[in-house]
């Protein structure tokens, strides 16, 4: 019998998306672009994960050959996808830290309407935690921290040119004293 040493990789994240309770995309990113590499086929295969997971009790399952584990919240469906050889508990790490992120952001506010009028943050916090598939953060706090964003603060869109100059003077002149 034949066994083969699949090489190791940093590229363990597939995918990362936000589904909300009708199954609606609200939030997606496609790391393995040869996996489903159109629009149409990314959509049938959150429309099956999600057939196959909202209404079960569990955290994992097993899909088109793809591990994926899974948190819901009110009206919210978290995803993390990988392949079926990759790490269950590596997986739930990015999820876990994904979900604690956003509800330290939204306030504790994890649900569809909140994450809609913040999707700027929600999607520096997914940045923050995987880039190109590679995990760069698990821990929660630090991401927090890195995308330093409350909901409650302006967006740069409303405020002016000198508010946003005046800010980041004040962080750089914070950091330097540290």
């Amino acid at each position: 019998m034949d066994s083969v040493a699949l090489e190791p990789s940093l590229y363990t994240v597939k995918a990362i998306f936000i589904l909300d309770s009708d199954g609606n995309r609200l939030l997606s990113k496609y790391y393995d672009t040869e996996l489903y590499p159109s629009m149409k086929e990314q959509k049938n295969f959150e429309r099956n994960v999600f057939n196959k997971t909202h209404k079960a009790d569990n955290e994992i399952a097993f899909l088109e050959g793809m591990t994926i584990v899974y948190k819901s919240s009110i009206d919210l469906f978290f995803y993390v996808v990988g392949s079926a050889q990759e790490n269950e508990l590596m997986l739930m790490a990015v999820l876990n830290c994904l979900f604690e992120s956003l509800s330290q952001i939204l306030r504790k506010n994890v649900e569809r309407r909140c994450l809609l009028d913040n999707l700027d943050g929600v999607f520096l916090v997914v940045d923050e935690i995987i880039d190109g598939g590679v995990i760069l953060e698990s821990d929660p706090q630090q991401v927090v921290e890195k995308v330093n964003y409350r909901a409650d603060d302006n967006p740069l869109s409303e405020q002016s040119v000198a508010q946003v100059i005046q800010s980041a003077k004040e962080q750089i002149k914070w950091s330097i004293l540290k």
